[in-house]
């Protein structure tokens, strides 16, 4: 017998966890079983949380380097192998997506103007992973050439460049790269003319847990980067206490100057920005991944002043050409509100309102969001959503209103980039047609295309895109985005895949739907978007709804979603699929073990299941702002109660099942994949569940394009076969 101890408590009271491991195996067996998978042994263990007994039978597939634990996921793997390549429907999906990803035009995005020059990623299908571009200031593409390519650096595709920061002049750039879609990134700084490697790289810039970041000096003889503890530290905190240091080109990193972390918080994620005056560099802290900013404010000489603290509710600061200072706040706002401090003033109580709430979404930037707020000489552009879509409003320097950048209906705008020439880039992004970017003259207030357009060898000229809204369990609208053919009939059959996030404020906003979902609009099926409580398109409110001791709200509104497409006539149970990853991948697992007679099949990606011990893994420590923590005991309660590991019932008939999830994986451990897949197979009375686990992927970020087809071709072969879909004859492609 083994005990543990572990503090739990809220406000300095403290209470026992005591976990007893009983070291006996027996074989699972149930009122129900997945009759063809292997059968997987129990080893009974008994958690107590503020004494509440708490079952964990399979606590021992946590332990991945384990030999019992390595030969169960190839046992696993290979049945699933077994099964989905025995589908004549699989390699025909393969060849079909791969080949229209691969007529796909280059793409380029995420642009970085500095000088005259821009900087950008570069995707050229069918290459395994998207490059560096450098392009002029006119954009345009034709002149274009490569500045980095990874593909040449890895043959295998799987080396990915995690961000880049060009120098100021535009003649050096700084990169993180890693490797097998392990976001564990090691910097690595490049001439731009000659492609020659300066220096030695600088390994822990960047992990999954706290991300990574970059911003050079104005001199560009150094530059500000974030790194993470080497052997100074014990193995479990080196992925916590991320610090940023300055260091001056040539010089040897281990004698890198530490600027800011000493005080910060273990789940500190750290974001540099100066792109708007690289005078003054603002390091933004967040307080793990629940919305909690402080701002930092650091000089050239590299002294720190603190502008904004957690409690302050600031969630974004820049700076402008003439070093004003802009916040977007959330104080008595949720919504969000436009403050500005003078030049040289840093008492945020200073800060005037110039832009007050309104009836949109200042959005909130982030990992996955381009800035709110972009200041240029004479304007600030505003990037707000409307329930989902983007709207830009144009504002002078003071917050009087100049108007809003054209956009073609439900669009979204993820970036807006001043250049040299006092115009502005901005992308525009639809469901119906790929991605473009737009020049904006603010002298004029016209808009006009570039030529950076990506085309796609697939059309939706026969496709709508509806929105509705259904009803959550407590009166609650939640908006649906249902993408059909044009005259689909509500019959109560057509297949219906439905997809959410709900969480840590993401917005799910318009993008290009593309080759997957032409298949499956192709075989007859509506593919559902549904915006939850718990992402951000309709402000911090609507978020925190969705969080922490609210989080059931989330699942009542996909339960709410699954419940209006089949009152609707849009299908019916068995019709029904559902699909989600990470946070998403939670979503799947709640509302499958919640309600499991709603679907038809279940494709789950790289999800959590395990509520109660997400925390003790690294990335889980830094969702306890989002989720909770099982050392609170409201949040406990919480937890325990959706907790979708700890909610399979033995002897449910679960629908079919299938889970996929990635060894490197940074963000969710790969553990929650193997013991929710074990409780499932021995529960069910139903459809079979299937794991696959890919030794070359991590959460799917940064993976080679060749590992996301094959993915994509086995989630989508298992639809076909589970709710019985045919290949079409056609493949949807555009016709002369």
């Amino acid at each position: 017998m083994k005990t543990h101890r572990l503090l739990a408590g809220r406000q300095g009271a403290m209470r026992q966890l005591v976990v007893v491991a009983l070291a006996t195996f027996v074989l699972a067996d149930a009122e129900g079983r997945d009759q063809g998978a292997p059968a997987t042994a129990r080893q009974e263990v008994t958690d107590s949380y503020f004494d509440v007994a708490v079952k964990d039978p399979y606590r021992w597939l946590e332990d991945a380097g384990a030999p019992g634990v390595r030969q169960w996921s190839e046992t696993q793997d290979q049945r699933t192998r077994h099964y989905l390549d025995g589908l004549p429907v699989l390699r025909p999906i393969y060849d079909r997506l791969y080949a229209q990803i691969a007529a796909e035009s280059p793409s380029y995005y995420g642009l970085q103007a500095v000088s005259n020059r821009i900087f950008a990623f570069y995707n050229q299908p069918p290459k395994q992973q998207p490059m560096i571009a450098l392009l002029g200031h006119d954009a345009d593409p034709g002149r274009a050439r490569v500045v980095l390519d990874p593909n040449t650096l890895n043959a295998k595709g799987t080396t990915a460049i995690d961000w880049f920061v060009p120098s100021p002049d535009g003649s050096l750039i700084a990169v993180s790269l890693s490797e097998d879609g392990s976001e564990d990134g090691t910097l690595h700084v490049f001439e731009v003319e000659s492609g020659r490697e300066l220096g030695e790289p600088i390994a822990r810039v960047q992990y999954p847990t706290g991300g990574g970041s970059l911003a050079w000096r104005a001199d560009g003889k150094g530059f500000w980067y974030t790194r993470y503890p080497g052997p100074e530290r014990p193995a479990e905190e080196r992925h916590f206490y991320q610090r940023l240091y300055f260091h001056v080109l040539g010089q040897d990193p281990t004698r890198d100057v530490l600027v800011l972390g000493d005080g910060l918080p273990k789940v500190a994620e750290i974001a540099l920005s100066n792109r708007r005056n690289p005078e003054i560099l603002v390091a933004t802290v967040a307080n793990g991944d629940g919305g909690e900013f402080a701002h930092f404010l650091i000089d050239r000489s590299g002294r720190v002043e603190q502008l904004t603290r957690f409690e302050d509710q600031v969630v974004f600061v820049t700076v402008g050409a003439d070093a004003s200072v802009y916040l977007v706040s959330h104080q008595d706002a949720p919504r969000g509100k436009l403050l500005k401090l003078s030049p040289g003033d840093r008492v945020l109580a200073h800060a005037r309102e110039i832009v007050p709430q309104s009836d949109a979404v200042i959005q909130p930037g982030g990992e996955f969001g381009g800035a709110p707020v972009v200041p240029t000489r004479n304007a600030l552009y505003l990037r707000e959503l409307v329930g989902g879509p983007s709207r830009v409003v144009v504002f002078d320097l003071e917050g009087r209103a100049r108007g809003e950048l054209p956009l073609p209906g439900s669009a979204t705008v993820a970036e807006v980039e001043p250049v040299i020439d006092g115009s502005v880039l901005y992308d525009v992004d639809t469901y119906l047609r790929p991605r473009y970017y737009a020049r904006y003259d603010e002298a004029t207030g016209r808009s006009s295309d570039t030529a950076i357009a990506e085309t796609s060898p697939v059309s939706f000229e026969d496709t709508e895109v509806v929105r509705e809204f259904a009803t959550s369990r407590d009166g609650t609208r939640v908006p649906l985005n249902i993408v059909r053919r044009k005259g689909a009939v509500l019959d109560g059959r057509n297949p219906v895949l439905l997809t959410g996030y709900g969480g840590y404020a993401v917005s799910l906003t318009p993008s290009f739907l593309g080759p997957n979902a032409r298949l499956w609009l192709d075989a007859g099926g509506v593919f559902v978007i549904a915006n939850l409580r718990g992402g951000g398109e309709f402000g911090e409110a609507w978020h925190q709804a969705g969080n922490l001791t609210h989080k059931q709200n989330v699942f009542d509104d996909f339960t709410a979603s699954a419940q209006y497409l089949i009152a609707k006539g849009y299908t019916e149970p068995q019709r029904l699929a559902i699909t989600g990853g990470s946070n998403g991948g939670l979503l799947m697992g709640a509302c499958v073990t919640q309600h499991p007679e709603l679907y038809g099949a279940v494709v789950s990606r790289v999800g959590i299941y395990d509520m109660l011990r997400v925390e003790l893994d690294p990335n889980g420590s830094f969702n306890t702002t989002e989720f909770g923590s099982v050392r609170n005991p409201e949040q406990f309660r919480a937890l325990y109660a959706y907790s979708p590991y700890h909610h399979v019932v033995d002897g449910t008939r679960y629908p079919a099942i299938f889970m996929q999830t990635g060894q490197t994986d940074g963000r969710v451990n790969p553990a929650h994949s193997r013991k929710m897949v074990a409780r499932l197979q021995a529960a069910t009375a139903g459809s079979p569940v299937y794991l696959s686990i890919n030794a070359h992927s991590g959460h799917g970020i940064g993976s080679a394009l060749s590992i996301r087809v094959a993915q994509a071709a086995d989630r989508y072969a298992f639809l076909f076969d589970r709710l019985n879909l045919h290949l079409p004859a056609h493949d949807g492609q555009k016709r002369p």
